[in-house]
């Protein structure tokens, strides 16, 4: 979940919205505040990211701006030395890479402009070349399980809506076949197939959308065939989530949500798919299979994440308690053991407070000590950050809603202007975590809401299930609604300086919000949001076919029901529409196509109504390249200057970016 998160004409409203007739980049909004934050230090490149240790524990690799300023592969020696650059992307930074087992080698993943047909590319750390491992255009590269001298990748050659695992070389490049699609395994996140520890594909994840069971099926060997294993009915979307198999084989650990609400770590017989032990439940959120930390040797489980309202450790193994307890109190934030070497000798540790850099670490076993590498952003120590609070939000109807509140550091938390920041997905989740949008926001005096709404997971399948046929007029778009409305009662919010912003899924509760509840928001920012849910569905990508059932689940059928699409599609309502609206869009959006973007502005337009549209010409779903998102976020700071009264960084052309005003 780390999965996470995803990403209008400035006409003055003065009279109706009582804000500045124009941006105000001091005076007395500024009174109080710490200095402003340049968005180049909020959104440029990190000055070194994402750390790994090599198999051997001798080398470091990290992400690091190469001299064009595009985040490539640098790597060094553990203990210092001078810095390499191995890849050489020219334009597009590189966002996940790993060492091949050897540690002589870095692969990693490359689309085109945001279409999201990632390949995986090898750079051999000695010769310097690249080669491109699964060259097939219009083919994307999911589920990548590296192996000794091999990887194992699913991809859609054959068919370009189903997935198969097919084994690659890495020595000879060799693409061969290993395990083919039963035809109904759809993709969802990309990890739906596993390996066993002799790296044969074993398990498959899939959903039965006749009833929306999640489902595990496993083999025995090769040559054996598939059989059901277990099947959750009605379950959470978290169900059946793979951890890993144990050492030999023989069980397997999977998150279950089997009589309870909320998706525990469990340990199955792999024979029987008998639940042989409860790893660990958390009776107020559901746990993820990716923040469980297995042994490498052992594949016992070791620590888990609890994160309910916060992030916190479980540890299991004692043979590690005394190596968290040591770094529990080593440095702020919460800490993620990122990459071992092969003798679990030396941890890569990260540590994420919410209100800071990330900053890595060595930690060193046999000593316990800890060796400070490096910030990822160090100049945010040169500034104030505003720290962020949870809080629990009743709905109208009683649900509790966990939210986060982060409030501009210096002034009274008294009436201020409030940005609404909506998630994408919708099933995904907010979470007490560093963001530098919320740090923007509230550097600029705004009090900034982050709500999971019903339909967000972690929260337990009830809790996921209830957002179900619950968008635009539902309670999933009331939920934000009554958030909104507690911040105002609170005196935190003034009623009249409210605005609303969000990506995806987030960016259709902004043109939901404006236009079914246009007396609540002063503005909205939309990026890369669905207007019109059926002509959405219409337009998925192909390998996105095998689960639209999923999404009319959650959705509705609006393909079919032409009466429910035009109720919950804001482009049928934007008549009601009366604060203005910005619209950012990639030009190549494989999820929610720029035509989502064109019709909703269109139809303002038609109507006269204050609208403002920029689109990406080499972006997809939300922005990669610094340069776009340096020009969105400038734009957005003055777009809510204009119409909600905070304070600015003025703005300038920003060289490289792709921005094309329509």
């Amino acid at each position: 979940m780390k999965k996470l998160l995803l990403l209008v004409s400035l006409t003055i409203l003065a009279l109706i919205f009582l804000v500045a007739e124009e941006p105000v980049a001091g005076g007395d909004a500024a009174q109080g505040l710490p200095p402003l934050i340049p968005r180049q230090v909020l959104f440029g490149n990190p000055v070194n990211a994402s750390p790994r240790i090599s198999p051997d524990g001798v080398k470091l690799a990290y992400l690091a701006p190469s001299d064009k300023g595009v985040m490539n592969v640098w790597v060094r020696s553990l203990d210092g030395g001078e810095a390499k650059q191995i890849t050489q992307e020219p334009a597009r930074g590189i966002k996940t890479y790993f060492w091949t087992a050897d540690g002589q080698g870095i692969l990693y993943l490359q689309d085109t402009n945001g279409d999201e047909n990632f390949h995986v590319l090898l750079t051999d750390l000695n010769s310097r070349t690249t080669r491109d491992l699964t060259p097939f255009r219009g083919v994307r590269a999911v589920n990548l399980i590296p192996r000794d001298q091999e990887i194992l990748v699913g991809l859609n050659i054959r068919s370009r809506g189903l997935f198969d695992m097919y084994r690659i070389d890495l020595r000879t490049g060799s693409v061969r076949l290993d395990t083919e699609n039963p035809g109904d395994i759809p993709y969802l996140t990309g990890n739906e197939w596993t390996a066993d520890p002799s790296g044969v594909i074993r398990v498959i994840r899939t959903l039965d959308f006749r009833d929306g069971s999640a489902v595990l099926r496993i083999r025995d060997g090769r040559e054996h065939a598939w059989r059901e294993l277990m099947r959750w009915t009605n379950g959470g979307l978290l169900d059946g989530d793979v951890a890993g198999f144990d050492a030999d084989g023989s069980s397997l650990y999977v998150t279950s949500s089997s009589g309870k609400d909320t998706a525990g770590l469990v340990k199955i017989d792999t024979r029987t798919g008998r639940e042989i032990e409860v790893v660990h439940r958390d009776a107020g959120c559901d746990l993820s299979a990716e923040d469980a930390m297995l042994h490498p040797a052992s594949r016992t489980v070791q620590a888990l994440v609890i994160n309910h309202t916060a992030r916190e450790w479980k540890v299991l193994d004692r043979g590690i308690a005394r190596d968290f307890e040591i770094l529990g109190k080593a440095a702020k934030g919460f800490f993620r053991v990122v990459s071992r070497d092969a003798r679990d000798s030396k941890w890569i540790v990260a540590y994420e407070p919410e209100d800071g850099p990330v900053s890595a670490y060595v930690y060193d076993r046999k000593t316990g000590n800890l060796a400070f590498l490096f910030d990822d952003r160090p100049e945010f120590r040169h500034y104030v950050l505003a720290p962020m609070q949870p809080l629990t939000i009743s709905a109208r109807d009683g649900l509790p809603l966990v939210s986060y509140l982060t409030l501009p550091v210096g002034i009274d938390p008294k009436n201020l202007p409030l940005v609404l920041y909506v998630h994408g997905g919708p099933t995904a989740r907010d979470e007490m975590a560093f963001d530098p949008i919320v740090q923007l926001l509230a550097n600029r005096g705004y009090a900034v809401l982050q709500v999971n709404f019903r339909g967000s997971v972690g929260f337990g399948k009830a809790f996921q299930l209830a957002g179900n046929r619950q968008i635009g007029v539902g309670a999933m778009q009331n939920d934000l609604t009554d958030a909104v409305r507690w911040a105002v009662e609170k005196r935190i919010a003034d009623p009249k300086r409210i605005g609303i912003f969000g990506g995806s899924y987030g960016g259709y509760a902004v043109l939901a919000g404006l236009a079914f509840t246009p007396e609540l928001y002063a503005c909205g920012v939309d990026v890369c949001g669905p207007s019109h849910i059926k002509s959405l569905l219409e337009a998925f990508p192909a390998y996105f076919g095998p689960i639209k059932d999923l999404f009319v689940r959650i959705f509705g059928d609006a393909e079919k029901d032409e009466s429910w699409d035009r109720k919950i599609s804001p482009l049928f309502h934007v008549d009601k529409v009366r604060a203005p609206l910005f619209v950012f869009q990639g030009a190549n959006d494989p999820r929610c196509p720029i035509r989502e973007s064109d019709q909703i502005v269109q139809a303002m337009r038609d109507r006269g109504l204050p609208v403002s549209y920029v689109v990406y010409s080499d972006e997809g779903h939300g922005l990669v390249r610094p340069e776009n998102k340096l020009d969105f976020y400038g734009r957005l700071d003055e777009f809510l200057a204009t119409h909600l009264g905070g304070r600015f960084e003025p703005r300038g052309a920003v060289e490289g970016s792709t921005a094309e005003v329509r």
